[in-house]
């Protein structure tokens, strides 16, 4: 007897279900460039679609959109005008951040905030941790990555997201929030954050690229797949609910690895280099790119990401349910 599967391919109706993974609206995280300042609404070369928006009317207006679409959780990146050795305005009160999270909370209450915390961004050498002789240093970077987490907190933040790579950041992070009785704010670790290529737009969009060398010396070895394990395990004994695997669409089998090995949710961040590569493509005319985009969110869910945040997500949430 021959065995038919085309069976249930027969219609859309039947394929539909049938299909074994979805992507809807609640799977998506939306990153928004906070820039400090006034009346700013400016493009970003580098991510045609997404933009610097300041503290004001401009990210309300965005926000209203955003809610509109069905998007239930932003991810907010900061943008300073001072830049110093130890990044001080990421832990500002009138920090970019800080003014977006109090805005977007009184006016938004709906929205769930999720906010970065590292010090590239911040620093005037443009690197994740406190630098001396040249060296990026662990421990001494601690302090203040949990004293910016707590003042994202305190400004109105749901959850923070250390991308810093440090090792123990997580656990100081913990221990700071529960000391100040921020119980009940979730930790989205960067757990398995690779020194990847894909990163070039995000960089100009947050003007965070290093004055000099590299951020190997924290962020992980492309080759390496085990050493992720590690990350994502050590994370999550120090406190993290939410492991994070960066980039994505290179990394798919990560993903899928550290899925299987964690009893918590995993979240995919589809990258700016990611992005730019598939509205360049279909802008060329090279390929469709919401078709190449559906496809490339279909396999992060099916490699076992429960949330992806994704610079589409606000271009892709009307059509999806």
């Amino acid at each position: 007897m021959i065995k038919r599967p085309r069976r249930l391919r027969k219609n859309n109706n039947l394929r539909d279900l049938v299909v074994e993974t979805k992507l809807t609206a609640d799977d998506l995280i939306y990153p928004l460039f906070i820039k400090e300042g006034k009346d700013i609404k400016s493009e970003i070369p580098s991510l045609p679609g997404c933009y610097h928006l300041s503290p004001d009317d401009r990210l309300r207006a965005e926000a209203e959109k955003i809610v509109q679409e069905g998007i239930k959780g932003v991810l907010l990146f900061g943008i300073p005008q001072k830049r110093d050795k130890t990044g001080s305005s990421s832990r500002s009160p009138q920090g970019p951040v800080q003014k977006a999270c109090r805005l977007l909370k009184e006016e938004f209450p709906q929205l769930y905030l999720i906010t970065d915390v590292c010090l590239c961004g911040y620093t005037s050498h443009g690197h994740c941790g406190i630098v001396e002789e040249g060296e990026i240093k662990n421990d001494a970077t601690l302090p203040y990555l949990t004293e910016t987490a707590l003042s994202h907190v305190e400004s109105g933040a749901d959850m923070v997201a250390p991308s810093d790579m440090m090792d123990g950041r997580v656990q100081a992070i913990r221990e700071k929030l529960d000391e100040e009785d921020f119980y009940d704010i979730p930790i989205m670790s960067y757990a398995a954050k690779y020194a990847s290529a894909y990163y070039g737009p995000f960089r100009d969009a947050c003007e965070s690229s290093p004055d000099f060398g590299d951020r190997r010396s924290h962020q992980m070895n492309p080759g390496n797949a085990r050493e992720a394990l590690r990350e994502a395990l050590l994370d999550v004994e120090e406190g993290a609910d939410i492991i994070m695997v960066k980039p994505a669409l290179a990394y798919l089998d990560i993903i899928y690895r550290v899925k299987q090995e964690v009893n918590i949710p995993v979240a995919a961040y589809n990258v700016s280099g990611e992005y730019s590569l598939i509205k360049n493509g279909g802008q060329a005319g090279l390929v469709s790119a919401r078709a190449v985009l559906k496809e490339s969110l279909l396999a992060m869910k099916r490699a076992g990401a429960d949330l992806i945040i994704s610079y589409h997500a606000l271009d892709l949430a009307q059509e999806l349910v």
